[in-house]
């Protein structure tokens, strides 16, 4: 078969690579398209590597149609079309994936747009809902509410009955967020979200992609009681954290990763997917949740849409078509 093979962060080609092939317990996908993900640039760069046992080829999720199964797998069967959540592997003609991280394709989503949605419904989902159990009425705060993560937050916060708010980069990003349904909404190059947020009373939640450079105002901006979840490190791996205003406010800050979590078991990623089957997917089926994909690109310029991501020129998910 042939992928996507990193020979350095600007040196992405499409070659021949040994077959995948289902396991015990896999599924074999023939990939139709694979989403693309800073997690993804960041391994190409050699600053990500895959978890013990992953493929070390690029890609962290997929749609695309069964092609065979392992032994002991019931749930599926060749020709189904599907989607993935992967721990690697995505960007080629094949990958196998253990049978609990495999999704239908939700109604009314077209095959290829498919590709970006698992890694930001399960994203969103296990960290808005199952770890900090977001709830109606409350204020929600994205940073990067265009990106993909972002996009899809805002749409899964308002589906729950949640007011949201967001930072951006620019008048039109922000005016597609106001489209999708957040109410508060700052162009974090000349406004300050922390006032932005006090005005309203602070944020019950904050979703951070930025880390370390946001820290100390993401607790300026919640509400007491509130809850900082770091999902990114964007702006960096280590800062300072005021433990007094922590106190004050009652606050948690958790810090959760997906690639890495087991496939099974409490909090695993089979628990993730059907958590997100059972409740996200009757959201996009019925028209309040829908992907939104920025860009098709052919899987031979991985590499540009690298760059596309990491430029922030894009609204929403890159899709690599193979």
């Amino acid at each position: 078969m042939r992928a996507i093979v990193a020979e350095s962060s600007d040196q992405l080609s499409w070659q021949d690579v040994p077959d995948a092939s289902a396991g015990a317990g896999e599924v074999l996908i023939k990939v139709a398209a694979a989403g693309v993900n800073r997690a993804d640039v960041l391994q190409a760069a050699g600053k990500y590597p895959p978890p013990p046992g992953a493929s070390d080829i690029i890609g962290m999720e997929v749609s695309g149609v069964v092609a065979e199964t392992g032994s002991g797998v019931t749930d599926w069967s060749a020709g189904q079309r599907v989607c993935a959540l992967l721990a690697g592997g995505g960007y080629a003609e094949y990958v196998a994936v253990p049978a609990g991280q495999v999704l239908p394709i939700p109604e009314g989503v077209d095959l290829i747009d498919a590709a970006g949605l698992p890694e930001v419904a399960c994203t969103v989902w296990s960290n808005l809902v199952l770890t900090a159990h977001l709830g109606k009425g409350q204020l929600l705060l994205v940073h990067g509410g265009a990106s993909g993560i972002g996009t899809h937050a805002i749409q899964v916060a308002r589906a729950l009955g949640a007011r949201v708010a967001v930072t951006a980069g620019s008048a039109e990003k922000l005016e597609f967020c106001r489209e999708l349904g957040a109410e508060i909404t700052v162009n974090y190059r000349d406004e300050d979200f922390v006032a932005r947020l006090q005005e309203s009373g602070g944020a019950d939640l904050i979703l951070d992609i930025m880390g370390a450079a946001y820290l100390d105002r993401n607790i300026d901006a919640l509400a007491t009681d509130g809850q900082l979840v770091i999902i990114g490190m964007q702006g960096g791996i280590k800062g300072e954290l005021n433990i007094g205003k922590l106190l004050a406010k009652r606050a948690r800050v958790i810090g959760t990763t997906l690639r890495a979590r087991p496939v099974t078991g409490p909090n695993g990623k089979t628990e993730i997917v059907r958590a997100v089957i059972g409740s996200v997917w009757p959201m996009i089926a019925e028209g309040r949740v829908r992907p939104i994909i920025g860009a098709r690109m052919p899987i031979q310029q991985a590499g540009e849409a690298h760059q596309r991501l990491t430029s922030s020129k894009v609204t929403g998910k890159i899709v690599l078509t193979v």
